[in-house]
């Protein structure tokens, strides 16, 4: 960031008085612009006993596998986040069964919020970043082609609770798992 937001004016780095690290605060307001984490919301969509996933059209990791996930809006529950997501990415009507994961990714500045849903009819197909969409068996996943660390993550605890009901989250930082 160079200039403020709200006037325009030049931004420095400095730590604010009471503050533990160096911040973007206007010159000509005062004004301390905080960069904080951005909030990524998806879901493994199920029916019966197969599970939907995209291929990226865009860019991190066009061409790579994926849940239906993406940068949660003003406005808007997580839930409803991910219920959008999966509409945007492949035209997937879902209900929310429950959060099954929670993803700290400093590395990225990143917070994934990641559910479990439940595909309301199989009619889906492939929304402007998807090249393609399917709905697959478990054993057909794609392990070595999926996009991102945090798919393969939470695809593996889902195998781990297919069948499971009551309680499904499990919160915690991915430095402390094997990759």
């Amino acid at each position: 960031m160079r200039y403020c937001p709200s006037c325009a004016g030049e931004l420095v780095l400095e730590r604010p008085e009471g503050d533990d690290r160096l911040r973007h605060v206007c010159r000509r307001c005062g004004t301390i612009h905080y960069v904080n984490p951005k909030v990524v919301v998806g879901a493994v969509c199920t029916h019966g006993e197969r599970l939907l996933i995209c291929r990226r059209a865009i860019e991190p990791r066009a061409g790579f596998w994926t849940i239906p996930a993406g940068f949660m809006e003003l406005d808007e529950t997580a839930e409803e986040g991910a219920m959008r997501e999966a509409w945007e990415e492949a035209r997937a009507r879902i209900r929310i069964d429950g959060l099954i994961a929670a993803y700290t990714v400093p590395r990225i500045g990143q917070v994934q919020l990641l559910f479990r849903a439940s595909l309301l009819d199989e009619a889906v197909a492939a929304g402007p970043e998807s090249r393609e969409v399917r709905l697959i068996g478990w054993e057909e996943i794609p392990w070595d082609e999926l996009a991102f660390p945090t798919v393969g993550w939470v695809l593996r605890r889902s195998l781990e609770l297919r069948g499971r009901t009551g309680p499904l989250v499990t919160v915690f930082n991915p430095a402390e798992i094997e990759r």
